[in-house]
């Protein structure tokens, strides 16, 4: 994957595209002022927010592309990649920039809050999709941060209010966030079942002699979800954690091979543990017994 801009300070975006710079550690963009732009294909060091009605024709966002027709909200945070490689065509677009970076907002309460902010654990069907009023509000948040911007002198003052909106902005994305996250999580069951059958695939296919134990990560990135977002689904559904399911998921199927008259060291081989004595200590913390106490019950009924 070729880059075009790394950006490594909150203005090196619009220094790129030819937009006005106001702070050193804030940088506020509004797109239908600018003109037509080249397209880049970014990685991102900084905070960032695209507030769009339209999105680049096949922009890379997360692990896949993002369907450009879905105008809405694109939130970076840094080690990110997104954008569109720079083909040489020029293009106008509408809504807002917002980027800003880890100096400005080291020991503030954005910095505390930060990891509640899900929505910068980005994929492709995860960006914001909002409605007209939700539009509507973040645009305004943003003109009043570009006016602070423009008619203030920054200073220690200004920087506070800067601040204030961003949390304002950011706390209402996590709002917004969290409205979609019902919305899709409705979906739910479908999401647990496409889980099931992964689980199954990843044994019957042999996966755990490569990869040892099914990881949350795995199954997230299988599902064309950020291992946050899968999480949240789960526990939605089933009250449990994704990591906790595939534990309970590894012990019943090592239960089945158990009682089927394999060895603990054949079963913990077959299930992708890398030493059995690791198999017993996961097999006693989860179920309570070691393999041989649950055998030796078994044998007794």
């Amino acid at each position: 994957m070729n880059l075009d801009l790394l950006i490594n300070q909150a203005n090196d975006y619009a220094q790129d595209i030819g937009a006005e710079v106001y702070h050193p550690h804030v940088s506020i963009i509004h797109y239908d002022e600018v003109g037509e732009i080249r397209h880049s294909l970014n990685r991102f060091n900084v905070y960032a927010l695209f507030l769009q009605k339209e999105f680049p024709e096949n922009l890379t966002y997360g692990i896949g592309k993002y369907d450009h027709r879905n105008g809405s909200l694109l939130a970076y945070s840094p080690g990110q990649i997104g954008g569109k490689t720079d083909d040489g065509t020029l293009k106008q677009y509408h809504g807002w920039v917002l980027l800003f970076d880890n100096t400005f907002i080291q020991g503030s309460e954005i910095e505390k809050r930060l990891s509640g902010y899900h929505f910068f654990s980005y994929n492709s069907n995860e960006a914001l999709f909002l409605t007209e009023e939700e539009k509507e509000t973040l645009s305004r948040l943003m003109e009043h941060i570009r006016h602070e911007l423009k008619e203030h002198q920054t200073n220690v003052q200004s920087d506070y209010i800067i601040k204030d909106y961003i949390l304002l902005i950011l706390d209402y994305c996590s709002r917004f966030y969290t409205r979609q996250f019902k919305e899709q999580s409705s979906g739910g069951s479908d999401i647990l079942t496409r889980f099931q059958q992964l689980l199954n695939d990843y044994y019957s296919m042999g996966l755990q002699r490569q990869y040892g134990l099914p990881s949350v990560k795995y199954c997230a990135s299988e599902l064309y979800l950020s291992p946050g977002y899968f999480g949240d689904i789960i526990r939605n559904v089933l009250g449990e954690s994704p990591k906790d399911y595939i534990r309970g998921f590894v012990m019943m199927r090592a239960k089945n091979l158990l009682l089927s008259g394999q060895s603990i060291t054949q079963v913990a081989d077959n299930m992708g543990f890398e030493y059995p004595n690791h198999f017993t200590r996961l097999f006693k913390s989860t179920t309570g017994q070691t393999p041989s106490q649950f055998l030796a019950e078994q044998q007794k009924k």
